[in-house]
């Protein structure tokens, strides 16, 4: 396995909605190794293709794991929402493309997603609690959406400034040679 470069806010990969994925395949198994490996590395319980800089519909999930060990890890090629409860629930959220902010979140309580695993079978899983906020926070990055457009404009605008402070006090600590 290998880890993938991790593309963070501004990129304009994050902004595209994803293609449509091809079959999965030895070659697709591969990406979506190397995909948990990523957001393993990174700490992360999902990460969406185009977070690593693929515009394809492809996302892994493990909202089980800790920091010992995975728990178990989804892997889903071209998922579709395709039910959604009424009731809405708030949590807080955060993304590895916008690394060290959170934010409360507004998502459906529960939902059922149709998609391909990592065996290239059909699959429907009704996601609830946190799976349902995962699933639904990876699935806006196919739409080139991130968790800090549904917040509010000025919450946005504190978040994205304390962002831009904290990478300028990086790249300071840490000057390129």
């Amino acid at each position: 396995m290998a880890r993938l470069k991790l593309y963070e806010y501004p990129h304009p990969v994050l902004r595209q909605k994803a293609e449509k994925a091809g079959a999965v395949d030895k070659k697709m198994q591969k990406f979506l190794d190397d995909m948990l490996e990523t957001m393993y590395e990174d700490g992360g319980v999902g990460l969406a293709a185009p977070q690593v800089g693929v515009s394809e519909r492809i996302l892994v999930i493990d909202a089980e794991r800790d920091e010992n060990h995975p728990g178990n890890p989804i892997y889903m090629v071209n998922p579709e929402i395709v039910w959604k409860s009424e009731e809405k629930v708030v949590g807080e959220e955060g993304c590895l493309s916008v690394p060290g902010q959170k934010a409360e979140v507004e998502r459906y309580a529960s939902v059922r997603v149709h998609y391909t695993d990592y065996h290239g079978k059909e699959q429907e899983i009704l996601a609830e609690d946190f799976l349902a906020i995962v699933v639904q926070h990876e699935m806006d990055h196919l739409d080139g959406i991130l968790y800090i457009d549904r917040i509010s404009r000025l919450k946005r605008n504190m978040l994205i400034k304390k962002l831009e402070k904290e990478r300028k006090e990086k790249a300071v600590e840490q000057p390129h040679s």
